[in-house]
């Protein structure tokens, strides 16, 4: 995170509000990609409020306008449907503040790209599962977040990141990074490229899924951790989806794939000690369950089918990324100590694995959650 200093972000501010008492702006979240603010303001009769500011990083995002655009439609669109449903549309979906000259953003001098958003009051974010509740309301949160966009029409959106999910791009590069062994590090690592060579053919079944029509493009927030959920003070239910810069067009299966991936594992994405590493079926079931709440609605029985499915090819995908990382000299991922983008990849492969062993119970709870 920035510190508050290096922008004036008085003057930056003042781009999207002129009229009312600047008060004072901190540093806000936990995020690791943009730099967010909370700025306070007055009213001229005395209402104090909070919006949020944030520098979108167009390092990571390169096109900050095609960006917007994806998130002003997709909550213009939400909020339709909130409303028509008699929901709060300023609590249940996010609320674009548009600069003074009419724009979703504004660009300083320097050249950032800056947006403001209405603050969501009485509301939190977690880091981590508390309980099992926290997690059946991640579930229920992103599949009803799919359910409402479930007709939203995915040709007007753009790819924020191209690629993301492309499976066979991502282990193409990963064999790449093994030709080139930039660090010299495949010769420690044959067990794990092992592994991932001798998985080459499930790379492409999601993809192959989608180009062939047995199933549908859905509007994908692709990053689907409880901590892009604002959980309501008072109900402790999961009621706004934030960090919406990822979506993108994608399988259903990926948003429940990465959720499982990170939700449902024993141990830290990093942990050394692999024996405490396993995919829990009572985790799994809580988050299907929950999700299927909703989203049995709309899914159809191939994308239904590819849920479990889904969970292991998003789990691959990310370890073989880690992988392809550590070889190239942890260039893209941040670590901490040495190894580390090592020990990720490994987890990985480790929840891919159990996965591959416990498919069919998978795959059973899957379907009992998901009769309509």
């Amino acid at each position: 995170m920035v510190t508050l200093y290096m922008y004036d972000l008085q003057t930056i501010l003042e781009h999207f509000i002129a009229d009312d008492l600047f008060l004072s702006a901190v540093p806000y979240g936990e995020g690791h990609i943009n730099d967010t603010f909370a700025a306070n303001f007055q009213k001229n009769n005395g209402d104090r409020y909070r919006v949020i500011l944030q520098r979108i990083n167009h390092l990571v995002f390169t096109d900050p306008p095609g960006l917007m655009n994806n998130v002003y439609g997709i909550t213009t669109f939400l909020k339709q449907k909130i409303a028509a449903a008699g929901g709060n549309v300023m609590r249940e979906t996010l609320t674009v503040i548009p600069a003074k000259n009419g724009d979703l953003f504004y660009i300083d001098r320097d050249g950032n790209y800056w947006r403001m958003y209405v603050f969501v009051e009485d509301a939190i974010t977690y880091q981590s599962c508390r309980n099992e509740q926290d997690f059946y309301n991640c579930g229920t949160a992103f599949g009803n977040f799919q359910r409402l966009l479930s007709d939203y029409k995915t040709d007007q959106l753009v790819e924020t990141i191209a690629d993301f999910h492309n499976t066979v791009r991502r282990f193409e590069a990963l064999k790449e990074a093994i030709r080139q062994d930039k660090s010299g590090r495949a010769k420690n690592v044959q067990p794990e490229i092992t592994f991932a060579l001798n998985r080459e053919k499930d790379a492409g079944a999601i993809i192959e899924l989608l180009r062939s029509g047995k199933i549908p493009y859905r509007v994908t927030h692709n990053d689907t951790k409880l901590n892009n959920i604002m959980i309501d003070n008072q109900t402790g239910m999961g009621i706004c989806v934030i960090d919406l810069d990822t979506v993108m067009p994608g399988a259903a299966c990926y948003d429940f794939g990465d959720s499982i991936r990170f939700g449902a594992s024993t141990a830290a994405e990093d942990e050394t000690d692999l024996s405490k590493v396993t995919m829990s079926l009572q985790l799994f079931e809580v988050f299907a369950k929950g999700y299927l709440s909703v989203a049995k609605e709309f899914l159809t029985p191939a994308e239904t089918e590819s849920l479990a499915v889904g969970a292991k090819i998003m789990t691959f995908e990310c370890g073989i990324r880690f992988l392809t990382d550590y070889l190239n000299g942890d260039t893209y991922f941040k670590i901490h100590r040495a190894n580390q983008n090592l020990d990720r990849c490994r987890t990985q492969f480790r929840l891919v694995a159990d996965m591959e062993q416990k498919m069919d119970r998978m795959q059973e709870i899957v379907k009992k959650y998901s009769v309509k």
